[in-house]
């Protein structure tokens, strides 16, 4: 992926990254697996150039982000206040399970 004619960066890779780090922590602390997906959103830029190769992460502009608006929520409000509890336990993110102890 390359922003303003910069140099290509590994940005999709490590939004993937991010999400199963994410994945990992709302499993263990919720119980069960919860879904979600990288969405990168890049904010005052020119151009952005993105390669087939980085599907499985969502890329939007600024101006692009109305887009995520027609999505449907797959989370009961129950769920959904669980997850932001663990999301504001600092703990749950400064020792994050590794992959290793992830349930099959």
């Amino acid at each position: 992926m390359k922003v303003d004619h910069g140099k290509t960066a590994p940005y999709a890779r490590k939004s993937r990254a991010e999400a199963e780090r994410v994945a990992r922590v709302l499993e263990h602390y919720c119980g069960l697996p919860e879904p979600g997906e990288p969405v990168l959103v890049f904010v005052g830029m020119t151009e952005l150039k993105v390669v087939a190769t980085q599907l499985g992460v969502r890329v939007y502009r600024e101006r692009e982000v109305a887009a995520l608006a027609p999505l449907s929520g797959v989370l009961t409000a129950e769920r959904v206040e669980q997850v932001y509890g663990v999301a504001r336990y600092r703990q749950a993110w400064t020792q994050v399970p590794p992959v290793a102890e992830r349930k099959s």
